[in-house]
């Protein structure tokens, strides 16, 4: 079993940044991959990051390529989404995912067992 917490969401203005943290409690970090996903009101849920178990290896969709930048500290147990240059069409309840079968940075959503209760990120123009 896996308990994830997301944190660091909020309202900020378009062109700023913001970092979203999710701490992992459970089974052994470093040993499965993690992801962020998003959704915007209306739409259904949308991959925005991933990162392997030991971080060396990353995938993002296109629109936040360049801007967002996924991150893991194993000795925490925590890995992080930073967001910059962050636009109107980010704003959404941001998830953080464990895929405790998969080591590789994988963007199917249905290879994640656990989720986090979400955090809002609002950019306003």
């Amino acid at each position: 079993q896996v308990q994830l917490v997301e944190s660091g969401g909020g309202l900020v203005q378009a062109g700023n940044s913001l970092r979203l943290s999710c701490a992992a409690s459970g089974r052994t970090f470093a040993s499965y991959a993690m992801g962020w996903f998003r959704q915007a009101p209306g739409k259904g849920r949308e991959f925005v990051a991933a990162i392997s178990g030991s971080g060396g290896n990353t995938n993002y969709v296109g629109s936040v390529k360049g801007r967002f930048t996924i991150s893991r500290d194993n000795a925490k147990n925590t890995v992080y989404l930073q967001m910059n240059s962050l636009k109107p069409e980010d704003t959404a309840v941001y998830y953080c995912a464990a895929a405790a079968r998969y080591y590789i940075a994988t963007y199917s959503e249905i290879q994640y067992d656990y989720w986090g209760q979400g955090t809002q990120v609002t950019v306003s123009s």
